[in-house]
């Protein structure tokens, strides 16, 4: 498995989280007891299912050695393996961030004009 993976995060939140130290996640995360990842490879999928028409986001890199035995790889349902982090979200695990928006039909725009992924 790769050594980075991607969080998509309300912009506030994650404002909030670099203030805090560490992401407790977002509602949907709370919810289902760990934060959401996706690999590189899955990170459009994710954005257009579930960021479609969204703004004001970024897309904050996470090194995955920096978060340890509170991540796993475990199966979705459709039986892709996922990474997700059982603990909050360091921010010092964050290797880099950047803003964007998510059109209604799920493209990533970011905010220094790039479309798409990568």
């Amino acid at each position: 498995m790769s050594g980075v993976a991607y969080k998509l995060v309300d912009r506030a939140e994650w404002t909030a989280a670099r203030e805090a130290g560490s992401y407790a996640g977002s509602a949907v995360d709370r919810a289902d007891g760990y934060i959401h990842l996706s690999s590189a490879e899955q990170l459009p999928e994710t954005a257009r299912r579930h960021y479609a028409g969204r703004t004001d986001l970024m897309l904050v890199a996470v090194d995955l050695r920096a978060v340890g035995d509170d991540l796993r790889w475990e199966a979705s349902r459709g039986g892709a393996l996922f990474p997700h982090l059982h603990a909050p979200l360091p921010v010092a695990a964050a290797t880099d961030e950047r803003g964007l928006s998510v059109d209604d039909h799920g493209v990533m725009r970011f905010d220094d004009g790039a479309v798409g992924w990568p």
